[in-house]
């Protein structure tokens, strides 16, 4: 069997396995699953912008929280199902990138990590300030839900649409120019590139998969405020999960998702009160050790296919 044909046939037979999961496995064992589905989204929509175009955003947690106050808003005040104010959290999020994106865009290096971090703030802000709303301090209670297997299914369903659009954006012509403008954006724009609508097109995708896991992540939870759903740890978890699989590939942020999440939950049963240390030491000596990902490192070394 062909390594490609191999690839295929695991790729259905593990998630024909994560589909029957609910059905044997334990409570825990199924909102670890949940867990990870969401970082898998988190980290592969993260990786969209900043990992083909190397605009790096500090305030990606931003697009989560968006999704997650306008699906709880909907839910709550308007009656919505939950998996329309889902998506509707994705389209909230895509209208606040649309808004931003455009001048913030328009910076480079720092200044652009700088701007994404303070547009976190800026929501939090608003979120707390119209309480009529939002809730403010207070956040928003949602209506108990009876099961979490549909939530797991529709966080799953999430994972796996931002991992197959990375896939098409990496194999596309759209992705070969977000990758020139990761290397060089000056010579891009020479080239014929309209950098500025390329960049942004990015920025709306990478925007979608946060806002709609954010609403999801609020249903499944039950109760949302604003230090919940802003915290600036969100964004640096997905940072680390893409640097650890390989930025700028299909599968990294996938690896990264699942490997860390697993070694911080052994990490923290083993280690309680030392967890966080053990764990943020293991991701700096990985960072330092593989700057390029586990995937980035066997792509340079095996010369494998930029669709890993």
């Amino acid at each position: 069997m062909r390594p490609r044909t191999a690839f295929r046939v695991g790729l259905v037979l593990l998630v024909a396995a994560l589909a029957a999961y609910p059905a044997v496995g334990t409570g825990y064992g199924v909102r670890a699953m949940l867990q990870i589905f969401m970082w898998v989204a988190l980290a592969a929509s993260w990786n969209l912008i900043s990992g083909l175009t190397g605009y790096v955003s500090f305030g990606h947690v931003a697009f989560f929280g968006a999704g997650a106050y306008t699906g709880a808003i909907l839910i709550t005040s308007a009656g919505w199902s939950w998996p329309a104010a889902a998506l509707a959290g994705g389209l909230g999020a895509c209208v606040v990138a649309l808004v931003i994106g455009y001048p913030c865009l328009r910076l480079k290096g720092p200044y652009f990590a700088i701007a994404m971090l303070g547009l976190n703030e800026v929501l939090r802000a608003l979120v707390s300030y119209f309480e009529g709303l939002t809730g403010g301090g207070n956040g928003i209670s949602l209506p108990t839900l009876e099961a979490t297997v549909p939530v797991y299914y529709a966080m799953g369903v999430a994972a796996a649409a931002v991992t197959l659009l990375a896939y098409l954006v990496i194999t596309s012509r759209f992705g070969l120019r977000l990758m020139t403008i990761r290397e060089d954006e000056v010579a891009a724009e020479a080239m014929g590139i309209d950098t500025a609508r390329h960049k942004l097109y990015a920025f709306l995708l990478s925007a979608a998969g946060p806002g709609i896991v954010g609403a999801l992540a609020a249903r499944d939870q039950g109760y949302i405020e604003p230090i919940s759903v802003f915290p600036l740890a969100t964004t640096i978890t997905m940072i680390v999960m893409v640097l650890f699989g390989g930025k700028g590939t299909v599968w990294g942020p996938v690896l990264g998702a699942v490997v860390l999440f697993v070694s911080q939950e052994l990490v923290w049963a083993r280690f309680p009160y030392l967890h966080q240390l053990l764990f943020g030491s293991i991701i700096v000596a990985v960072v330092l050790l593989m700057p390029r990902g586990v995937l980035g490192l066997l792509q340079q070394k095996y010369h494998l296919p930029r669709t890993i």
